[in-house]
């Protein structure tokens, strides 16, 4: 018996040492599996158990007060609805999971979660709280605050109701954990996308205000909301200004995403009706720190005593990440411009080295990318390679010039340059079916005059649009150019109710997502969705899963160059113009770090208010 017996022991030992290397094997995968941070880029920078980042002093001082501007008026404190104006500055009040690095492109950090995890086919994401996150009544964040604020998030805004499409449900999962299930396999950027998901209080957003009355976050509101962050909503103006105060006990002050940062004792927005009169505040001391946006008054609005006399500072800083197409929109929900060889003659209309010599004192460089500045632009050469693997797959379904041309924009070296390409604009318009009668550009089927009108919020663009109508003017195109307030203008823009506009399509290092919501069918005809050119395209849609769906860092830099190559030849825009630099004044009491971050000054966040400098300037004016 026992000679029989000792092989079964030795197999009965040998499958136990195996299981239990196995349960090892296996937990240690699932903590390795436990990330701190979140890149689609490559390493995160900082290691797990990081202090501090390097582009903050971690001893800087707390206190002071900094006003900031803020164009138009605000009717709403709902930090998630897209209807309303919402006032400046509520993403100081409100937290998300993980906290975006501001040097680091597409890359967060645990803030109210602790870590997140994922499975190899990124079918689910799985995010720990951190057991003292806290909302400012000490109530803690909970999974149901998570669970609650993807179906607010979805349901309130069109806009995010697209970004999330793909998250199936959200349920706790664990103690204190909170996982997200999606309905497709092999997106890598929806564990970073729930990661940014804004966390609202369910017990306050299903409870009542102090009316007794339930409050509704389907509608805007102006009492105050709770929340988490470093700071909560102090006094409030409806449409004249709004303060915030900094938590004292913020229960996140010493993260290291948090260390070195939120510095200001309050911030001050104060709303002005447009750009000019918020400058002139700037230059009389009602307002600590500007952001200039006009290459104009860059170089000739800064010779003021205050600056002359070392009390105003200026500086440019220059940034590393992708550049904004910048452009007129043509809104394809229009007749007059669904014909692309009409889109192409307007282009060729737009002397932009005039307005750049002329306007901007050559400061600007001309975009030709829907990436500027990025390795994700397309090159400018012939596809080739991955690129061209994917672009095959919907040919047939594109313009032809994608696989035989590389696009340019139309250049006026001089005069001779302007009328050569307003002499093509015209052959183009002629080609597509519009003729110049009577000094009119006619449709010669219809009779139709062709007539646009550019919508604007921003005063200074008139001095640029002006010169641009008298070109289309030569064309036969009667414009005209209508100026609003920043609620008409949001009204009309959520209801895409223009002819052209000045768009702005912000792009990250990593497109994912939001391409739908940029380009895609779906958000065409919803309403409040950055589709403001109204595409309606199969093959992009195609492109668009591409990007969102690809596999690795070199498959998704080959399917958003063809993403952009596409997007440049229907010539959809009129693409305007961008700088690498951020450029800014401030008053003299604020101090910085040694080293910025790399993707914004980061003023608000990293400054500080320096009390020593602040006694030695004068006293401002006050507002």
């Amino acid at each position: 018996m026992k000679l029989s017996s000792a092989p079964m022991i030795v197999r009965r030992l040998t499958f136990a040492a195996l299981l239990t290397a196995l349960v090892l094997s296996s937990a240690t995968a699932e903590e390795s599996a436990k990330h701190h941070a979140l890149s689609l880029i490559g390493e995160p920078k900082y290691k797990a158990g990081f202090t501090h980042f390097d582009f903050v002093n971690p001893d800087a001082p707390k206190g002071g007060t900094v006003r900031l501007p803020s164009i138009g008026g605000f009717d709403s404190l709902n930090p998630v609805l897209y209807r309303g104006e919402k006032a400046a500055g509520l993403q100081l009040v409100y937290e998300s999971l993980m906290h975006d690095s501001i040097d680091e492109p597409s890359t967060s950090y645990g803030l109210i979660a602790e870590w997140a995890s994922y499975p190899e086919d990124y079918s689910s994401v799985t995010f720990k709280l951190r057991d003292d996150a806290r909302w400012h009544d000490g109530e803690p964040i909970t999974p149901d605050d998570v669970i609650y604020s993807l179906e607010i998030n979805k349901t309130a805004n069109p806009r995010m109701g697209l970004y999330y499409k793909n998250v199936s449900r959200a349920e706790k999962t664990g103690d204190n954990e909170v996982t997200f299930y999606f309905d497709t396999k092999g997106n890598r950027e929806l564990p970073m996308i729930m990661g940014q998901l804004t966390i609202l209080p369910k017990h306050w957003w299903t409870g009542k205000d102090g009316s007794g009355a339930a409050r509704d976050p389907m509608k805007t509101t102006m009492e105050p909301p709770l929340g988490s962050g470093p700071y909560r909503i102090g006094t409030v103006s409806p449409g004249r200004s709004i303060s915030y105060e900094r938590v004292d006990d913020y229960w996140g002050k010493d993260l290291p995403v948090n260390k070195g940062q939120w510095n200001y004792d309050e911030v001050r927005f104060e709303s002005y009706r447009d750009q000019t009169v918020a400058f002139e505040s700037f230059k009389a001391g009602n307002l600590d720190y500007w952001t200039e946006s006009s290459a104009k008054n860059w170089a000739t609005a800064y010779d003021f005593p205050a600056l002359r006399d070392g009390e105003v500072k200026r500086e440019e800083v220059k940034i590393k990440r992708t550049m904004p197409m910048q452009a007129f929109v043509m809104n394809l929900r229009r007749p007059q411009f669904q014909d692309r060889r009409v889109r192409q003659a307007l282009n060729l209309a737009f002397d932009f080295e005039w307005a750049n010599k002329n306007l901007f004192y050559d400061q600007y460089e001309r975009v030709g990318s829907y990436f500027q500045n990025s390795e994700l632009a397309a090159p400018s050469e012939l596809p080739a390679g991955r690129e061209l693997e994917i672009l095959e797959e919907v040919k047939g379904e594109v313009p032809e010039e994608v696989f035989t041309k590389v696009h340019k924009n139309p250049v006026n070296e001089d005069r001779n340059s302007m009328r050569k390409n307003l002499r093509q604009a015209v052959m183009l318009l002629k080609d597509a079916g519009w003729q110049v009668k009577d000094g009119v550009l006619v449709n010669t089927e219809t009779g139709e005059k062709m007539t646009i009108e550019f919508l604007l919020v921003s005063p200074l663009f008139q001095r640029i649009v002006q010169p641009y109508m008298r070109n289309l003017e030569r064309l036969g195109i009667k414009s005209t150019l209508r100026l609003v307030d920043s609620a008409q203008y949001t009204r009309r823009l959520n209801g895409y109710d223009y002819d052209i506009v000045v768009g702005n399509f912000a792009q990250s290092d990593s497109p994912g997502n939001e391409q739908r919501d940029f380009w895609g069918s779906e958000a065409a005809d919803r309403d409040g969705s950055r589709n403001l050119i109204g595409i309606k395209d199969p093959a992009i849609d195609k492109l668009i899963d591409r990007v969102i769906f690809a596999k690795d860092r070199a498959e998704l830099v080959a399917a958003t160059r063809a993403l952009d190559r596409v997007l440049l030849w229907h010539d959809f825009v009129v693409p305007q113009w961008f700088s690498p630099n951020v450029r800014i004044a401030y008053w003299n009491r604020y101090d910085q770090p040694k080293k910025l971050p790399g993707l914004t000054p980061g003023f608000l966040q990293v400054w500080w208010y320096d009390k020593t400098k602040a006694e030695e300037l004068a006293e401002p004016s006050k507002s």
